[in-house]
């Protein structure tokens, strides 16, 4: 009997041999016929000249997961891989879009013109509608329900691609030239399912270029975040694309550190702080006083949106990783806190809400700028102390430093989990106001375990 080569196929789903047998296990757990491993045992097998047919349940097993490099289902293959914000990296294969019935639609010529509007715009629509993630399952538009998917979806590709086929659509560049609708490409040729991801760029959170606004398809479903240059695992292997049938000029996306209006960075002529107006000057139409009716729970307007740009320029830019936005939440009330604090406000004087006293404070550009923010009282820049170590923030530690770190933290508006103190030993009180902190700026996971690294110390003292 001629032993089947098992390269590049579909297996047959009534076939009961080993290979199909074997295949469609890999398929289901989120691997690739072509992955190496496969390749090499399946090669093992033909060059035995094993006849596969009956008792091919132990030769599968023989050929399983340890040898394909791949985890059977319910197996986990990386436990860094599967915990937020690290995506599960799961994808199907390059193949055709899928009609309404679930058929296959016939592609078109698979080089579409797009614009960098166009591609940001469609990728809204999958985080405004909360696509689940799934590598089997299609989205109404035609697009699978995955990483690639998505990428595929937004440049308008004809077909699904994966990422091992992504980057034959686009020219690689330099991270320096990232814009709005390039993207973020890791894929591990030597087993796809470990650590493969495709993240779309949305442009940079700030003038450092050290996060950027992220478009991704990651379980549970479609979103939309800041993320560290490059990403939160495997940084280094995250290459930077262009897709080739782009056109139009850049998408201009601002930044939470920029001054609205003049694209000015920290520390210029235009940034509020130094006694200069930002942009055009005052805005007539929201430095008016709106009324307490204007925030709070359910404001959705411009208010909001001058207010986050308001405390943004009095340091306390470090509450919108994401930029202003007319919609109040949690990060709101806590920048006003920061501020009102700062002003040496307490008690119901500081209890995060704009009043018409705070309100004229940010829009006259008088008082403190938020303590710990990018300037202190007066506009000098603040020293960071220096990071004394890990060692010191943990159960049963007790020092200076912890109660310098908390203090800080109620400065910044991180305190709410303290019932008396903060003091100078460690506690969940501290552990929870701390991975408040982290959560704000971005950090999920590990990354926003409430223990203060140096890069949290750097961040909450700068």
């Amino acid at each position: 009997m001629t032993v089947p080569v098992f390269e590049e196929y579909e297996p047959a789903a009534d076939c009961g041999c080993a290979g199909c047998a074997q295949q469609r296990r890999i398929l289901a757990s989120g691997g690739h016929p072509n992955a190496h491993g496969l390749r090499r045992a399946l090669a093992v097998l033909a060059t035995a000249g094993v006849v596969l047919g009956s008792g091919g349940a132990g030769v599968a097993d023989a050929v399983g997961p340890a040898a394909a490099g791949t985890a059977r289902p319910g197996e986990a293959v990386d436990a860094q891989a599967t915990a937020d914000p690290v995506p599960v990296t799961e994808q199907g294969r390059s193949g055709p879009l899928h009609g309404p019935t679930g058929k296959s639609a016939t592609a078109a010529a698979q080089l579409r013109k797009t614009t960098r509007a166009e591609i940001i715009n469609r990728a809204k629509k999958w985080v405004s509608a909360g696509v689940p993630y799934s590598m089997e399952l299609y989205w109404t538009d035609g697009y699978r329900q995955d990483c690639s998917g998505y990428v595929s979806m937004a440049w308008g590709l004809a077909g699904n691609e994966w990422t091992g086929s992504l980057a034959e659509y686009a020219t690689l560049i330099t991270r320096e030239e990232l814009q709005p609708g390039d993207i973020l490409l890791f894929h591990n040729p030597d087993n796809p399912t470990r650590g493969s991801h495709v993240v779309l760029f949305g442009g940079w959170t700030d003038y450092t270029h050290t996060s950027y606004i992220a478009y991704e398809q990651v379980k549970p479903q479609t979103r939309r975040q800041a993320t560290p240059m490059a990403y939160w695992t495997n940084s280094s292997k995250y290459l930077p694309y262009r897709y080739k049938g782009v056109t139009g000029a850049a998408v201009q996306v601002p930044s939470v550190a920029t001054v609205p209006g003049t694209g000015a960075k920290p520390g210029t002529a235009n940034n509020p702080g130094t006694g200069a107006n930002p942009g055009t000057g005052a805005n007539p139409g929201t430095d008016a006083y709106p009324g307490r009716t204007a925030f709070g729970p359910g404001a959705n307007n411009k208010y909001v949106t001058r207010l986050a740009e308001l405390l943004s320029t009095r340091g306390g830019q470090h509450f919108y990783p994401q930029g202003p936005e007319p919609r109040w939440d949690d990060m709101d009330r806590l920048a006003t806190r920061a501020f009102q604090l700062s002003q040496g406000w307490q008690g119901a004087e500081a209890d995060g809400m704009p009043g018409p006293g705070t309100w004229r404070l940010l829009v006259t550009k008088k008082g403190r700028n938020i303590i710990g923010g990018a300037s202190g009282p007066g506009g000098k820049s603040a020293v960071a102390p220096a990071y004394p170590g890990r060692g010191y923030f943990l159960p049963g530690r007790s020092s200076s430093y912890v109660t310098q770190l908390g203090r800080q933290l109620v400065k910044r508006g991180y305190g709410k989990h303290y019932a008396s103190g903060p003091g100078p030993a460690w506690s969940e009180a501290d552990r929870r106001n701390v991975e408040a902190f982290q959560q704000a700026q971005g950090w999920r996971g590990a990354a926003a375990d409430g223990f203060p690294g140096p890069e949290t110390w750097r961040r909450l003292f700068a």
